[in-house]
């Protein structure tokens, strides 16, 4: 199971976090977020892939985003479709991962994946709620008991240190858990991560893939 520290905003933050090595490392370019990243993003580990978080942004400003952040994923958190990822991947370098993004309930209907499978390389599931992200509150985890497909995916919605038990405890069934993303609850204020709990978190993390 790999970490992603999402919502990333200062660069020396950023530096603070990227000496964790998490393996993701989250940025924000949708305007409307507290987390929204417009600074230069420091020299990273070669070992961390930076991800650009993306609401139903155009595919120019995609691009243009992946050029000048030299993204290695990008996380579609809007409502895009089958045939925008398709386009997206085939205008943008194969070798950058698409993450495609599905706000989830009790009632989330999961069959609405199957179209995407060819099309990205992670599904994400976020708790359903007014934003698009960034409720800051879990998801029955239940509900993945009926996850249909091999695709494998990140977790994410209010994913705390009192969360991470819980997470491992997913990681140990058939699901393919691939990744954990988390954001608020490891915050000092939006954009601003605490340090201790991130080093808890990827203690915790390196702990169980030692398992």
């Amino acid at each position: 199971m790999k970490l992603k520290i999402c919502g990333m905003k200062y660069p020396e933050n950023i530096l603070e976090v990227a000496s964790l090595l998490p393996d993701y490392m989250g940025f924000i370019f949708w305007e409307k977020s507290a987390r929204y990243f417009e600074d230069s993003i420091p020299d990273l580990p070669k070992s961390i892939k930076k991800v650009g978080v993306f609401v139903n942004a155009s595919q120019d400003e995609i691009l243009e985003k992946i050029a000048k952040y030299d993204l290695q994923a990008v996380q579609l958190h809007g409502q895009e479709s089958v045939a925008f990822c398709l386009d997206l991947k085939d205008e943008m370098d194969r070798k950058i991962e698409i993450i495609k993004v599905f706000s989830v309930d009790e009632a989330f209907n999961f069959e609405v994946l199957k179209p995407f499978e060819a099309v990205c390389d992670y599904f994400l599931f976020d708790t359903k709620g007014k934003l698009p992200g960034g409720n800051g509150t879990t998801f029955d985890w239940k509900v993945l008991e009926n996850y249909p497909s091999s695709k494998p995916f990140f977790l994410s919605g209010g994913i705390g240190i009192n969360e991470m038990e819980d997470v491992n405890e997913i990681s140990k069934t058939n699901l393919p858990l691939y990744a954990i993303d988390v954001n608020s609850k490891f915050e000092i204020e939006p954009g601003l991560k605490n340090i201790q709990l991130c080093t808890d978190a990827i203690y915790r993390v390196s702990s169980n893939k030692d398992k």
